[in-house]
């Protein structure tokens, strides 16, 4: 989507974000934008499965190679079950984690379109946040939202205030949506590639039922 400053960025109610600005960011992602959003573990940039445009902007933004798993914000774990495969044991610790401040690494099915998937493991990063304006979007989307947390180049933390996200790449994204973070870490990482949960970053979530 070419880039327009018309709207900048908005400010969206934490409890009960505003309909009229959810049906503007549901409108500008089917159109193909990319925005950045608070979530339950820092702020994330996002677009839709399958927009091409929007994931090489998240890859400038974050200074990325193609080794780097995106993250798909779910909604329910009816939505994440659709997109990841799932062994009954991981199904239950998921279970048990979500909504939380987690993103498990898992082969993706069919439904994920191949250029999300990491090229050589065809894994990709699931997230159910535990945040009412991340999920308020994904709802009213209708599909999970391709995203990555935003952690800028040579930083090792989120950004989590929504005026300093617009001030340092709001030129480079279509919408930012300004409200509070869950917590000022990134998530914690559980990465089953080969069967077992290894803890690939250690964040925001409790790893204690991993050690």
């Amino acid at each position: 989507m070419r880039h327009t400053r018309d709207m900048a960025h908005i400010e969206m109610h934490p409890e009960n974000p505003q309909a009229r600005l959810v049906t503007k960011t549901v409108d500008l992602l089917k159109e193909g934008g990319t925005i950045a959003l608070p979530t339950d573990s820092g702020y994330a940039i996002a677009c839709t499965l399958g927009n091409k445009e929007g994931m090489d902007v998240i890859r400038q933004i974050r200074k990325l190679d193609e080794k780097h798993n995106f993250s798909l914000l779910c909604h329910s774990f009816a939505q994440l079950g659709e997109l990841v495969i799932v062994d009954n044991h991981q199904f239950r610790t998921i279970k048990a984690l979500t909504p939380g401040p987690y993103t498990f690494i898992l082969q993706g099915t069919k439904v994920v379109p191949r250029m999300t998937l990491n090229k050589k493991k065809h894994t990709v990063g699931v997230r159910l946040p535990d945040h009412v304006i991340t999920q308020t979007i994904v709802e009213a989307l209708g599909e999970p939202l391709l995203c990555s947390t935003l952690i800028m180049p040579g930083e090792d933390e989120p950004l989590v205030d929504g005026h300093d996200v617009d001030d340092r790449i709001g030129n480079m994204v279509d919408l930012v949506i300004v409200g509070p973070v869950g917590l000022a870490e990134p998530t914690t990482v559980i990465d089953y590639t080969d069967g077992t949960a290894v803890i690939a970053r250690k964040g925001a979530g409790d790893t204690s039922l991993f050690e």
